[in-house]
């Protein structure tokens, strides 16, 4: 989506209150120039003279407020029904007033975050589909041999085979409830980091370097620091370290860092590297849902060593 551009615009106010001003004035100036150049010109001429100014005042007011009021207003229109009718559009790029520009970043941000989350409920819906079908499989495969009459041996073997699935559908699930809750998150409010690490209980060690107010409330926050904490402990990291300044947080570990073909992978829900030991994939997923619920943005920043994730609300 394109930003807006930026450019002086008179506010609606001023806009509103000169067109009033002009149409109480205009009558009052028609009039005293009348009398005053009646007798000079003669009263038609001063007539004729009048009326065109009026004519002329009145054409360039409907120009400023078509210009500046009822064309973005039609353009932001517009691009509403096209968002609502799923056709590609490109948004308005500037508006009118300062007022109509803030109104029409708020439909645009809106907007996309209404196609991103029907995008993402696709999404979800296709890889719940893909990812449940295995220990379905397993299930369906266990419980056939069963009926067919397994030996004793075998059974408990099948048993196994139906109760790791069964808890493999159950992770998948429990993960998708949380990033479900993710996108609606705690609600507004603020910390600093500190204050979201009380009471936490880390596999490694955890050190503060910065500490800084955040725009999120400290359950938010304590859910993401446990997901991205966990995610380093699981991939070998010892140690993480946490910057936090205005809006801004930074969360470094000592692992193997991640590999160029899956730094642009990782957010995506179900993509794991450790399905064999478990993992459903949607860590990564859950803390992007959190940050994005409150307007930030989350990101994977270059580095030789280890991985370092990059919050930031500004």
């Amino acid at each position: 989506m394109r930003g807006i551009t930026r450019k002086w615009r008179p506010p609606l106010a001023l806009v509103i209150g000169g067109t009033l001003a002009a149409v109480l004035t205009l009558p009052i100036l028609g009039i005293v120039y009348l009398r005053l150049w009646g007798n000079i010109l003669g009263w038609g001429e001063a007539a004729w003279l009048v009326g065109w100014i009026a004519m002329v005042a009145t054409a360039v007011l409907g120009f400023l407020l078509w210009r500046l009021v009822l064309r973005p207003i039609y353009a932001l229109t517009a691009y509403a029904r096209a968002m609502k009718a799923g056709t590609p559009v490109e948004a308005p790029d500037h508006f009118g007033t300062p007022e109509l520009s803030a109104l029409g970043a708020s439909v645009m941000s809106m907007g996309q975050s209404l196609n991103s989350r029907a995008e993402g409920m696709r999404a979800y819906a296709n890889h719940v589909t893909h990812e449940l079908k295995s220990p379905l499989t397993a299930m369906r495969g266990a419980a056939e041999l069963l009926e067919d009459g397994a030996g004793a041996e075998d059974t408990a073997a099948l048993s196994r085979t139906i109760t790791q699935a069964a808890a493999r559908m159950q992770d998948l699930l429990d993960d998708l409830a949380r990033h479900a809750q993710a996108s609606q998150g705690a609600g507004p409010g603020s910390c600093h980091v500190a204050e979201a690490l009380e009471g936490m209980e880390h596999s490694i060690p955890v050190t503060l370097v910065e500490d800084g107010p955040l725009p999120l409330a400290a359950e938010d926050l304590r859910t993401i620091l446990t997901q991205l904490i966990r995610n380093a402990a699981e991939h070998g990291a010892e140690e993480v370290t946490l910057l936090a300044t205005r809006d801004r947080l930074a969360i470094t570990d000592d692992g193997p860092g991640i590999s160029a073909g899956n730094k642009d992978r990782i957010f995506d829900p179900f993509f794991t590297t450790r399905r064999e030991a478990g993992g459903t994939g949607m860590g990564l997923s859950i803390v992007r849902g959190l940050v994005q619920a409150r307007g930030g943005r989350i990101a994977l920043a270059s580095g030789d060593n280890g991985a370092t994730f990059i919050i930031d609300f500004g």
